[in-house]
């Protein structure tokens, strides 16, 4: 753990995956303890897994929790979380921060699939993620945001993803929601009364080749190509169990 002050928690977490000679990957660095405790995971084939466990609430107010991941050349690795994240109000005051950085070398591969993100009311959570993407990797990537426990209004929560393939920026867009967001976020134009909201990213070479086409996916859900290699469906759903579904399912089909 980085550090606990009087605002808070700092951690980071960092995972480097690594081809390992023998037609496998491995993990030269695993490092997170405190609220982000990183556990290896039974490999799948040349597929090296980590996943990533809460070893504390949070984020609480104050907290800046970073999590950190390189994908070198010809490697692949899946990484998942254990339970989700629950963005909870703290003693501290001030916004919580967590902050995703991924890279993906060239032929390297990487399925980012954590457990939902559950804002709590009266939390205030600042997400940002940041994607590097080499022109032959791959990378799918899933973010899921349930805004409030049953029954309960959210806390304010705001979440920018952006990436970049080979260098060229596909995707930047940032959402906000909750007290204090601008107003509109629950209107008719963005989550219309859901309390769910997620997105699936998908980098594949062949996407140049035969870019898929813009379509819906059933109610609440769209799928549209980006400028370069890669596709990017949006949903929102009434609740966490049912937007699972729908972005299951949009994996399976883009399969």
């Amino acid at each position: 753990m980085d550090g606990v002050t009087a605002t808070g928690v700092r951690a980071t977490a960092r995972i480097v995956a690594r081809q390992d000679g023998r037609g496998g990957t491995a993990l030269p660095v695993l490092e997170g303890d405190g609220p982000l405790a990183l556990r290896r995971t039974r490999a799948g084939g040349d597929e090296a897994r980590v996943m990533l466990v809460g070893a504390m609430s949070g984020p609480l107010g104050g907290d800046r929790f970073a999590v950190e991941t390189e994908v070198g050349p010809g490697a692949r690795l899946r990484v998942g979380s254990a339970a989700a994240t629950i963005a909870l109000p703290g003693q501290a005051k001030g916004e919580s921060r967590y902050d995703v950085r991924i890279d993906v070398g060239e032929d390297g591969e990487l399925h980012w699939l954590p457990e939902q993100l559950i804002s709590v009311r009266g939390s205030d959570l600042r997400m940002r993620t940041r994607v590097e993407v080499a022109g032959s990797a791959r990378l799918v990537l899933r973010e899921e945001q349930v805004l409030g426990r049953a029954g309960e209004e959210p806390g304010r929560l705001t979440s920018r993803l952006a990436v970049r393939v080979a260098g060229r920026a596909v995707l930047d867009q940032e959402v906000a929601c909750g007290p204090g967001a601008p107003g509109g976020w629950d209107g008719p134009a963005v989550l219309a009364g859901h309390r769910a909201m997620g997105q699936l990213l998908v980098v594949r070479p062949e996407f140049t080749r035969e870019p898929v086409e813009a379509h819906m996916l059933g109610e609440g859900a769209t799928l549209v190509p980006l400028a370069g290699p890669a596709a990017l469906v949006t949903a929102v759903a009434a609740d966490g169990l049912r937007l699972r579904r729908v972005l299951d399912e949009a994996l399976a089909s883009l399969a």
